[in-house]
């Protein structure tokens, strides 16, 4: 499908901010296939490696490059240029860094998908995006390719697998001999990347972003980042719109050595701080305290951490104050994948602005609170819309503003602390999760009368998901196996599957606003006075 279909989806974006954006330099003619090129080809000795017990791999970017070549040549013998859609869904491996830069050197819209996202959203992202590639492979872990959902789409290519079906191609057989020269040209204005995040629709939202967007959010990410922060792993998943940037563009703009890891295991994540030098800089808060909380870490590991930037999830203070207190120089950050980096502390920021803020505006970003609190921001790294232009509809105005649904508070020098969302989503370790689909997913259970589902705290991943339950007269409360077996059956990812349930006494009910409607922040309000009185 060509990226000219989702045109009449988008927004407009007011003719004075585009005039703004390029005249300040935030937006440029660059394409991605331009920025990976030229990066790629200014540091061709930089390291590449992939720690994985099923598909470790250890080359240069001379190496890649020289495969995302290929396979952008054997892409474009099958009739794949600029413009068409090609869908990723693969763990953290080298082939996923070529298929991505095969991608941008196509000028072709890129689909990160989530590896570990099920039936359902697969399904659902592949009938909106319309790929006419699909790139991906049999099993890892959880996931699981699933031929009928890719039936319509006309090249599927696997990755450590082999050819079944009429449409389907091994990843090596699909490796021209002779590497594709230069780039393809596109409009830098023009679609280069649609993440599907999950939101208050019961579906993931297909959020759009072209060349300039997300050339200006990787360089601006780079000029935030510390010189010396030394070889930095990523292991949030590269189907991630963030975890794709920071792995395949961000060390490709700088020269820097790219580590890639497809599961995250605290303990080998340990060792190779030991071995390798290796350190984690940042991204949803769990990922540093799982490696704090173990068992085999030391002073020694500590001392690996020099740098973290936390965003991405709720970032709760103590965790914060704990790094502080071991060194670690520490900020947060505030964003989403439509609008990835609204705030955020720079270098220069005093430690309690680091520490206990969201961060100010980054550059080029503007800023500011409704009459009720809410954030509206817009900027250069600010999306093009949504593929459903309902949704794009909702969120932005006619002047530009994206309306985030989160509410918060700015202090006298400007810096944002976020207090509470409007939106229905609970953001467990970076992911978004629509409340509204797992509430649907409850009241398929014959039990379940009416399902409340909200964020709860949690220390490791910043929320999780709770489900409040008013039952059937005479039904029991289901267990939290029984729950999990129904999502299951369901086909839902494993993520959003509820992790703590509660049930409303037979003799009360939800709080509601006069119209009957259920006051979801006196519902989150009482989760987290349950859990603090746990402590």
């Amino acid at each position: 499908m060509s990226n000219r279909a989702y045109w009449s989806t988008l927004r407009t974006i007011p003719a004075d901010l585009v005039a703004r954006y390029e005249a300040e330099g935030w937006w440029t003619p660059d394409t991605l296939g331009d920025l990976v090129a030229r990066g790629l080809a200014a540091a061709p000795e930089a390291g590449f490696h992939v720690h994985s017990e099923v598909r470790p791999y250890t080359g240069t970017f001379r190496d890649v490059e020289a495969v995302a070549r290929r396979l952008a040549a054997g892409l474009r013998e099958r009739g794949v240029g600029a413009g068409d859609v090609v869908a990723l869904q693969l763990p953290n491996w080298m082939e996923a860094a070529a298929a991505f830069w095969a991608s941008a050197l196509l000028g072709a819209v890129t689909v990160p998908i989530v590896h570990f996202y099920g039936r359902k959203e697969v399904g659902h992202i592949v009938a909106a995006a319309r790929p006419k590639v699909f790139v991906t492979t049999p099993e890892f872990g959880r996931m699981a390719y699933q031929p009928d959902l890719c039936a319509d789409v006309p090249i599927v290519v696997l990755v450590n697998g082999t050819a079944e079906r009429g449409n389907e191609a091994a990843f090596d057989d699909v490796l021209a001999d002779e590497p594709m020269a230069g780039t393809l040209r596109t409009d830098a204005a023009a679609p280069a990347l649609i993440a599907f995040t999950s939101g208050t629709t019961r579906d993931p939202k297909g959020v759009v972003h072209s060349h300039q967007t997300l050339g200006f959010e990787t360089r601006q990410l780079l000029a935030n980042y510390p010189a010396d922060r030394g070889r930095q792993l990523t292991a949030t998943p590269v189907g991630h719109f963030i975890g794709m940037l920071s792995a395949f563009l961000i060390p490709v703009l700088e020269g820097a050595p790219i580590d890639l890891a497809d599961v995250f295991d605290p303990t080998a994540v340990l060792a190779l701080m030991k071995s390798d030098g290796i350190t984690i800089g940042g991204g949803p808060p769990y990922f540093v305290t799982s490696l704090l909380d173990h068992p085999d870490c030391t002073d020694e590991h500590r001392q690996h951490i020099k740098t973290c930037g936390l965003g991405g999830s709720t970032v709760p203070a103590a965790v914060t104050r704990r790094l502080a207190d071991y060194g670690v120089f520490v900020f947060r950050s505030y964003g989403s994948t439509e609008h990835p980096s609204i705030t955020g502390s720079g270098a220069d920021a005093a430690e309690d602005k680091r520490l206990y803020t969201d961060g100010n505006a980054r550059p080029g970003v503007e800023l500011k609170l409704t009459d009720e609190g809410e954030i509206v921001s817009r900027g250069p790294d600010l999306c093009l819309g949504y593929t459903d232009p309902e949704l794009t509809a909702k969120a932005f105005d006619a002047d530009g503003w994206y309306h985030t649904g989160d509410i918060g508070v700015l202090d006298e020098d400007g810096y944002l602390t976020i207090t509470d969302r409007k939106a229905d989503v609970i953001i467990r370790g970076g992911e978004n999760i629509s409340a509204l689909e797992v509430e649907e997913v409850l009241l398929a259970m014959p039990e379940v009368v009416e399902a409340v589902v909200v964020a709860a705290p949690d220390e490791r991943l910043g929320e999780r998901t709770a489900a409040v339950l008013r039952l059937r007269a005479g039904a029991s409360m289901p267990t939290l196996e029984a729950v999990r077996a129904h999502f299951d059956a369901s086909g839902v990812a494993r993520q959003k599957w509820p992790e703590e349930l509660h049930e409303v006494p037979a003799d009360t009910d939800f709080p509601r606003t006069a119209s009957g409607k259920v006051q979801k922040f006196r519902v989150r309000q009482d989760i987290r006075g349950r859990a603090a009185g746990r402590e």
